[in-house]
């Protein structure tokens, strides 16, 4: 059975291309626009995997993640924020949030892999020769 990994972002350019490479990684792929609607899909069925961007409208993905780590299941999903938010206190933030892995914006398929390998939901991939 797929693993499922939930896109939560407010950029249909970004989900479009995060979707494209994680489905290629082999995942089933929701997503939502804001940590609102993204409550409401995890409420729903939880997945095993979230890729998390920090700045949004509605609600922000660092108070997506505060909510999402006190749901029941909430503690289960591997969460990965993808940002252009780079300063230290951020990734801090992230970190003592219940983020396990932080990325940069912009990213491909190589470094979704490697972060995804890193927090345990995919085995080791081959570099893409792109």
């Amino acid at each position: 059975m797929k693993k499922t990994c939930l896109i939560v972002e407010d950029s249909s350019i970004v989900r479009k291309m995060a979707r494209r490479i994680l489905e290629s990684l082999g995942f089933e792929v929701v997503e939502a626009e804001d940590g609102v609607d993204a409550l409401v899909v995890c409420k729903r069925a939880m997945p095993e995997a979230i890729l998390l961007d920090w700045n949004m409208p509605v609600m922000d993905g660092y108070h997506f993640l505060c909510h999402l780590r006190r749901m029941p299941g909430g503690d289960e999903p591997k969460v990965v924020f993808c940002t252009t938010e780079n300063g230290i206190d951020h990734i801090k933030q992230a970190i003592s949030g219940g983020a396990n892995e932080y990325i940069m914006k912009p990213f491909d398929k190589d470094i979704i892999a490697a972060k995804f390998q890193e927090v345990g939901l995919i085995e080791l991939v081959e570099p893409s020769l792109i």
